[in-house]
């Protein structure tokens, strides 16, 4: 909040500096008129008897300034004050103070609307802090949070009694913390399904465990078939023939034989028909012989 000593004290006319205006029969000024102050302040607007008085602009060299009405040279009535510094005041004006009821805006975009006295917030206000949104709303006295009073934020509020500032009541918790971390909380498990072209249905959990131990018995048949193989060789190995050994060959020919006559045992068979037929025929022949020397 802006000191009045520095910002808003005013320079006091008594004829000094430029003037540009009407005059009354005295030679005072009075009516409208614009004059420029020795510190390089100006004030456009209404004079009664040499004294700013009604309706006037007053523009201070900081760049400050001040719009509305005056009462011999004073603020007073209603007007809004500028500050350097972005802030201001809309509001009652006494003597060259704030009283009354006003609202002020300041720098931070802070704001407080409620009742004044000599400058300072005091009786009944509502002061809102723009970057949290939260707001007081109760008493002050010369400027300071006092009395009953509520302080109200986006997720709780407080209601109680402040003593020169300081807050002496319990918090009233409104709603659950807006600000509050999300936590995360299982509420079901998803069983997880075997992927399938597009069009067929899943299997089921007990299929699908068919199918993997049938796998599993397959591969394992396999290796034991493998493994049968193995030792079979290992146990009855090739026999190999030699060229370059006679008594190689020999026995290369005598297997052969061997051979042909286990492969062939048909050829034994007919020799034996051929030997039973012979034998009945010489039967038949020699019965025959014995009947004709008999007859």
């Amino acid at each position: 909040m802006s000191d009045l000593s520095s910002e808003e004290a005013e320079e006091t006319e008594t004829d000094l500096g430029e003037y540009d205006g009407e005059r009354n029969s005295e030679g005072e000024r009075h009516g409208r008129g614009r004059a420029r102050l020795p510190n390089g302040d100006t004030y456009e607007g209404e004079y009664g008897h040499g004294f700013r008085s009604g309706q006037g602009i007053y523009r201070f060299k900081n760049g400050a300034y001040y719009t509305g009405e005056y009462l011999q040279n004073k603020k007073h009535g209603r007007g809004i004050f500028f500050y350097p510094d972005g802030s201001k005041y809309e509001g009652d004006w006494v003597n060259d103070q704030r009283h009354g009821y006003g609202v002020y805006t300041y720098a931070n975009g802070d704001t407080y609307t409620g009742e004044w006295s000599n400058h300072n917030r005091h009786g009944q206000g509502t002061y809102v802090y723009k970057d949290t949104g939260s707001k007081y709303v109760g008493g002050w006295a010369n400027g300071i949070q006092e009395g009953q009073a509520e302080l109200i934020h986006l997720n709780h509020r407080f209601k109680g009694r402040f003593l020169k500032g300081n807050d002496k009541g319990e918090e009233e918790e409104d709603e659950p913390s807006l600000l509050a971390e999300p936590k995360w909380k299982a509420s079901e498990i998803t069983k997880l399904t075997f992927w399938t072209p597009h069009g067929e249905n899943p299997p089921s959990p007990r299929e699908a465990s068919l199918v993997t131990a049938a796998a599993a018995a397959a591969a394992e048949a396999v290796e034991e078939r493998a493994e049968a193989a193995v030792t079979e060789e290992e146990e009855n190995p090739p026999i190999a023939a030699s060229d370059e050994s006679a008594e190689g060959k020999d026995e290369a020919s005598s297997l052969h034989e061997v051979s042909s006559e286990t492969l062939n045992p048909g050829r034994d068979i007919e020799g034996a028909e051929k030997e039973s037929k012979e034998e009945e025929e010489n039967e038949d022949q020699e019965h025959q012989e014995a009947t004709n020397l008999e007859d």
